[in-house]
């Protein structure tokens, strides 16, 4: 099935060039500074604009992303618009998502208002970012995507999703039990795991994103889902944690990776890295004496977990988000692999 306009792809063609070509999608706020947009461009398939809001009715909350497309389309990268059903304080509400899947013409009049949107603005297609749903709207979701990508598709439009990092079909959490990833992995053209975030802002010390953990994704992920259709997140973020972590207490800094290698430079921290997590990690001691624990990625942890792109038959990777630069990243990127642009 063709899934562009102005010069598609198709995912059978893709699947016997990917171990050279990969698509590489990015999410960007349209608060992202124009310069590290610049930097991203040469490193992009997609840019996803995050994101669009959704109302019980399926109106559709605009966002301002004039720029974010403009820059995107002028060096050769698709923009696709993301949509979440996000409440008034910019949080993932179940029960906004529940008023909409259950409702047939809200669900039409949502697909309506996005389909208008794609084509006013130039977008190449849309993404849906479904979060923290009841696991009761489970079928609900499923027929949804459906619908869309049959309504988006047949007007040359692409449909991706992003859904949570399971290890089994009934594995259970309001972060899991509404993504099915058969049905989903047939209705969609793309889906983005979102294989980050086991080490968090509110959770104890550990890697963002450990390879071991990607693995047991990917294995259960591609028994269900075509692996040409996958693509694996990379976060672009590391946590700093001050020891001692009490659970309900312990709240993590966000970093860059190149504040977290800036930050072992300046406290002369040694360097460990985590055979298992495949991912680096250090210790120091602040001017208040305080002991930290950073969890961060460098050029061995990028390449490792690009490395499963190839082993696992994958259409690529998308990376959350690319409001900071990541050079490392794109140094190993594009040692690697070619990153598709099309025409």
């Amino acid at each position: 099935m063709c899934i562009g306009y102005k010069g598609c792809f198709f995912m059978s063609d893709l699947k016997k060039l990917q171990k050279e070509t990969i698509i590489v999608n990015g999410y960007a706020y349209p608060f992202i500074r124009n310069d590290v947009l610049e930097e991203w461009m040469q490193d992009l398939t997609f840019l996803l604009t995050f994101s669009y809001g959704i109302t019980p009715d399926g109106d559709l909350i605009d966002l301002n992303d004039e720029e974010l497309i403009r820059v995107s389309l002028e060096n050769g990268v698709k923009p696709l618009m993301v949509v979440a059903p996000f409440n008034e304080a910019g949080e993932f509400s179940a029960e906004l998502a529940h008023a909409v899947l259950i409702n047939p013409e809200a669900r039409e009049r949502l697909l309506n208002n996005i389909l208008a949107t794609l084509q006013n603005k130039g977008l190449y297609g849309v993404d849906f970012d479904f979060e923290f749903m009841y696991g009761a709207d489970r079928d609900f979701y499923t027929s949804f995507i459906e619908e869309a990508a049959v309504k988006l598709n047949r007007e040359g439009y692409l449909v991706s999703i992003a859904i949570a990092p399971k290890t089994s079909a009934e594995q259970k959490g309001i972060l899991y039990e509404a993504h099915d990833y058969v049905g989903l992995g047939q209705a969609a053209n793309l889906i983005l795991l979102m294989t980050y975030d086991w080490g968090y802002v509110y959770g104890p010390p550990m890697a963002v994103s450990p390879l071991d953990k990607v693995q047991e994704v990917l294995d259960y992920a591609v028994t269900a889902i075509p692996p040409e259709k996958i693509l694996m997140g990379i976060p672009n973020y590391a946590y700093d944690w001050t020891l001692p972590y009490i659970e309900g207490e312990g709240r993590a800094e966000k970093v860059t990776h190149i504040e977290a290698a800036e930050r072992a430079a300046r406290y002369g921290a040694e360097i460990q890295f985590d055979e298992a997590a495949q991912v680096p990690y250090y210790y120091y001691v602040d001017e208040l004496g305080n002991t930290h624990v950073v969890w961060f990625e460098d050029a061995r942890s990028i390449r490792a977990k690009l490395e499963l792109v190839s082993e696992y038959g994958l259409a690529g990777v998308g990376v959350w988000n690319v409001m900071d630069p990541f050079p490392i990243f794109s140094e190993a990127l594009h040692s690697m692999y070619n990153v598709l642009k099309i025409r």
